[in-house]
């Protein structure tokens, strides 16, 4: 009888909860209303405005409020707090930066391919209002799909790998020191940055930052994105745009200390023709380099692998049509992205700081450091080498293909008209990308 009445109780304590429960759903429902009572209620909310209240309300809306009437609280597309400073006159500053880039890519042919949309990136960035750099706009998209993960970098170092011809420098072994030498000024740039925030008080870069700013010196693009994505995302725009700046103005910049550091006599020096490379030595390379990278430095065959694979495809003859994709379409269409990408962190709170020049200035002394080291190299080659090498290629051993050849070319036929060093210059050049790249996997598996 007991155990009746508990399941008696049981049960109409059950059905009483269910019921309460329903009630409170069914009192949780909004109420519906008609499209005739919506459009009462919109009615009686709505106050007439004239037409100067509409202009004045359209003009807070617009950018050059925006600029003009900078408030507090406003955040970029990283979330991060604007000045009101950054917020008005640094993107006034920053549209004269950006269309001084534009003058350099059009007006004067420096590095147009990847200037001209870093720069057109910036314009976008710094457009008021329009957030486009937020995980939703069109910049913040770019970014976050090649630039955040590596993976633009990657996509041109495989065209650049399908476009490189290794022929000079498996025909002359030897210059390879030269690439390597040019590569004293990624190193000796850390330690300047380093010593420069330790010393100066000036900047206060971190050693990671350090070591992304120093990749400068190897006068490498695509690999200095790369590292700054890795180890200092925040500096990733004045690092790209001095990279491509000075890799822009090698005709500049090269000339005089090549010929500050050599004479006359050896700016004539005439080389031999090297021998044939046989196609099985070419084919063959890329593996034996990639498998060295495998076996000794690893974090460097990200970029060394889709190097490698670029220049595979193309020496394997057998896929043709996957090597012009690499070298025409591929490497064009992440050209646009990689420019509009890196432009998006134009942003006048991130640019206009103090660490940007100094990052100019460190990038100028690491680049004509690592100039200065590869000619100093040829020298001494030259001094011991059994053959004649013009001290002049040794320029080339920056990693800015193919442009830094032709300059080591241009000022050894200034010397001795008709003597071509565009080949034999090509060795250090194409050895200088490699140099750059085993540098990053070495700053990598230090500071990551």
């Amino acid at each position: 009888m007991k155990l009746k009445h508990i399941l008696l109780s049981l049960f109409f304590a059950l059905a009483f909860v269910t019921n309460a429960a329903q009630a409170s759903e069914h009192k949780a429902e909004p109420v519906k209303m008609t499209q005739e009572e919506l459009i009462a209620q919109e009615r009686a909310t709505y106050h007439p405005k004239s037409v100067v209240e509409l202009i004045k309300s359209f003009f807070t809306t617009t950018g050059i409020y925006a600029i003009l009437n900078p408030k507090e609280g406003v955040k970029n597309g990283q979330g991060v707090e604007m000045s009101k400073f950054a917020q008005s006159w640094g993107r006034v500053i920053m549209f004269l930066i950006i269309f001084l880039l534009f003058y350099l890519a059009i007006g004067k042919g420096f590095e147009p391919l990847l200037l001209l949309p870093i720069a057109f990136g910036g314009l976008l960035a710094n457009i008021p209002v329009a957030n486009m750099t937020g995980p939703h706009g069109m910049l913040g998209i770019i970014y976050n799909m090649g630039i955040s993960n590596e993976f633009f970098p990657l996509l041109i170092f495989m065209g650049v790998g399908a476009m490189t011809d290794f022929g000079p420098l498996l025909s002359n072994p030897k210059t390879a020191l030269l690439g390597g030498a040019a590569q004293f000024g990624i190193f000796g740039s850390l330690v300047g940055a380093a010593a420069l925030s330790q010393y100066t008080g000036m900047v206060d870069f971190t050693l990671k930052q350090s070591a992304a700013i120093s990749i400068i010196g190897g006068a490498d693009g695509p690999t200095s994105i790369f590292i700054a994505s890795a180890l200092a995302p925040e500096l990733l725009g004045a690092i790209a745009v001095a990279a491509y700046s000075y890799m822009a103005l090698v005709p500049v910049i090269q000339p005089p200390i090549m010929k500050a550091l050599t004479t006359p006599e050896e700016r004539r020096i005439v080389m031999k023709t090297t021998r044939k490379v046989h196609r099985l030595e070419k084919l063959l390379f890329p593996i034996v380099v990639i498998m060295m990278i495998a076996m000794i430095l690893p974090d460097a065959s990200p970029l060394m692998g889709a190097f490698a694979l670029g220049n595979f495809a193309k020496e394997s003859g057998v896929v043709n049509r996957l090597s012009d994709e690499m070298q025409n379409s591929l490497i064009n269409i992440t050209t646009i992205f990689l420019g509009l990408g890196v432009g998006s962190t134009l942003q006048a709170d991130k640019f206009l700081v103090p660490e940007t020049i100094g990052i100019m200035i460190i990038g100028l002394l690491a680049f004509a450091a690592g100039t200065a080291a590869g000619v100093l190299m040829g020298k001494i080659m030259n001094k011991f080498s059994k053959e004649p090498i013009n001290p002049l290629i040794g320029a080339a051993g920056v990693s800015a293909v193919p442009m830094a050849a032709r300059v080591a070319s241009k000022v050894g036929s200034d010397a001795r008209p008709g003597n071509i060093l565009l080949m034999h210059a090509m060795g250090p050049n194409v050895a200088g990308v490699i140099g750059s790249a085993v540098a990053a996997g070495v700053l990598l598996s230090i500071f990551k």
